[in-house]
């Protein structure tokens, strides 16, 4: 005869709990808990100068009043430019402040947008796209060329001196002169890895290297030359009278 199986002899089934004490945070968490450090606390003052205050007062001119809070991405972006780079969370303070939102608010926008910076970054900022069209032409030959050139640094470092920051990002539009990469808010395209290297150390040298394709073109026009429309375009707009040209 089988035992009486009473509920204190089945097993339990233990509680799935993450013990914060035990548990390290995951990388991703980094992008969207603040810690306060000594270079990043509300206690930091921050305001806009009298030039970027004139300009944010503008931005805010073109909405109405009742919302004026859809200016919080121009002006975040505004504070990022003057406090060097970054958005920090005196930064976000104040923009929630001048524009009359929650800071959550605030918060929630700057840690959504991958273009607002949360951490300080270097006198470059140098962002190697990596997406499909930039991949098939070497994007990681030359995503490996700008962290070798810089001491061996990987992609969310910063060098050294101070001197470049560099990160790996998504699709930055320019795909038709693939690969390419931005310093600032200037393209450098069509690269290969001595050119990049050129870049990387003209910059090194407080220099601006002219943007654009490293190739010799102008644009983005077919790199082999014209395909198609090799000739005169014949048809109507040949004989058009000149105030419909």
């Amino acid at each position: 005869m089988l035992p009486k199986i009473t509920r204190s002899l089945l097993p339990r089934a233990l509680p799935l709990r993450r013990l914060v004490s035990t548990t390290p945070s995951w990388r991703s968490d980094a992008l969207f808990v603040h810690r306060d450090t000594p270079y990043n606390n509300p206690k930091i003052a921050f305001e806009f100068n009298t030039e970027n205050m004139k300009r944010a007062q503008e931005i805010i001119s073109y909405y109405p009043p009742q919302y004026k809070k859809a200016a919080v991405i121009p002006l975040l972006d505004l504070g990022q430019r003057q406090n060097k780079g970054w958005t920090s969370i005196s930064v976000m303070n104040y923009v929630a402040n001048l524009l009359g939102m929650p800071p959550m608010r605030v918060y929630e926008v700057a840690t959504f947008y991958t273009m607002f910076n949360r951490e300080p970054i270097g006198e470059n900022f140098v962002q190697v796209c990596t997406t499909t069209p930039c991949m098939l032409r070497g994007s990681t030959e030359i995503l490996n060329t700008v962290c070798d050139h810089l001491g061996g640094i990987k992609p969310g470092q910063t060098t050294n001196d101070g001197k470049f920051t560099v990160v790996e990002v998504e699709c930055q539009g320019a795909c038709s002169n693939a690969p390419m990469l931005v310093v600032g808010d200037d393209f450098y395209e069509d690269l290969t890895p001595e050119t990049t290297k050129k870049i990387l150390s003209a910059f090194a040298k407080g220099q601006k290297p002219k943007a654009g394709p490293q190739s010799g073109r102008r644009t983005s026009e077919n790199s082999a030359g014209l395909t198609s429309l090799t000739t005169k375009p014949y048809g109507p707009g040949e004989f058009c009278q000149p105030e419909f040209q």
